[in-house]
């Protein structure tokens, strides 16, 4: 299990490298557009996941704010 973690983790250190050395100057703009990509994609599903809860009732009913 380790090996196949080290060999994938050597296989997105190879692809990074990679693209940095084809991408040249425009690296900081690529990196900052995948970086803001992700998460956007993080905080909607974050936004979905909590929508979704308060919907089934599970937050924000008044058991929960009982001491």
């Amino acid at each position: 299990m380790q090996l196949l973690r080290l060999a994938g983790l050597a296989a997105v250190l190879v692809v990074s490298l990679l693209f940095a050395v084809f991408v040249g100057d425009q690296g900081p703009w690529y990196f900052a557009w995948v970086i803001g990509t992700i998460m956007i994609i993080l905080i909607s599903g974050a936004g979905a996941i909590l929508l979704d809860a308060q919907q089934d009732g599970k937050i924000g009913s008044p058991s929960d704010l009982e001491v």
